[in-house]
């Protein structure tokens, strides 16, 4: 696999993330928050990764959303802009699929697809490679 192909698989992985999000929440009945929120989290989680692989740093052995943000804002100042995006998402990784304390209601999902959203599209702009 070429090296274009790796972040394009990191980046079809991150799309599909977000597109069994938006089913899981748009189409499922009842809507399924906690997975569409899990699956938000990988999304960005997949973008981020993307973005490292596309700038040749070896890929940390994490979900950490806020981990995987600070090596790309070593990269990149500009990623800032989804600092608050990717806060807000570290929380619902995989714990998110067990019982826990974390409560996911529709408005929390909506928040999450909006923030995944964000996440991918950014990451994806700076990548800046076809996907087909």
């Amino acid at each position: 696999m070429s090296d274009k192909e790796f972040i394009l698989d990191w980046i079809r992985r991150a799309a599909d993330g977000l597109f069994v999000a938006r089913e899981l929440f748009d189409k499922a009945s009842p809507k399924q928050s906690e997975r569409a929120t899990f699956y938000s989290q990988q999304c960005a989680e997949k973008a981020l990764k993307a973005f490292l692989v596309y700038n040749n740093i070896a890929l940390p052995r994490t979900g950490n959303l806020k981990n995987l943000y600070e090596l790309c804002q070593n990269i990149d100042t500009s990623f800032v802009e989804v600092k608050a995006d990717c806060e807000w998402l570290a929380p619902y990784n995989s714990k998110i699929l067990y019982p826990n304390k974390l409560v996911v209601d529709e408005i929390i999902a909506r928040m999450a697809l909006e923030d995944a959203q964000r996440v991918y599209d950014f990451c994806t702009a700076k990548i800046n490679l076809q996907c087909p």
